[in-house]
């Protein structure tokens, strides 16, 4: 099965969390990595998305290291929706 990663950067107003993360991250903008699937048996190309990552810490944070944590794609669109609905 082939698989493919995409990339994508999502920006945060103030701080916010995501589940299986620890406390609150403070705001910026952030590195966020899909990684998906083919779906074989069909005759279109399709893909199923299967992990989804966040790149710690923020883009703007500037440190000797960085970690690559595993979240659910469904708790950061949850999270930048309340991030958006908070800023307007």
């Amino acid at each position: 099965m082939s698989g493919r990663t995409t990339h994508s950067i999502v920006h945060f107003e103030a701080p916010f969390m995501i589940g299986g993360l620890d406390g609150q991250l403070p705001p910026g903008d952030y590195d966020i990595d899909h990684d998906e699937e083919l779906v074989d048996g069909i005759s279109w190309l399709a893909w199923r998305r299967v992990a989804t990552f966040i790149h710690l810490p923020a883009r703007t944070v500037k440190s000797q290291t960085s970690q690559l944590v595993a979240i659910d794609f469904a708790e950061l669109e949850t999270a930048l929706r309340r991030d958006q609905e908070n800023a307007a």
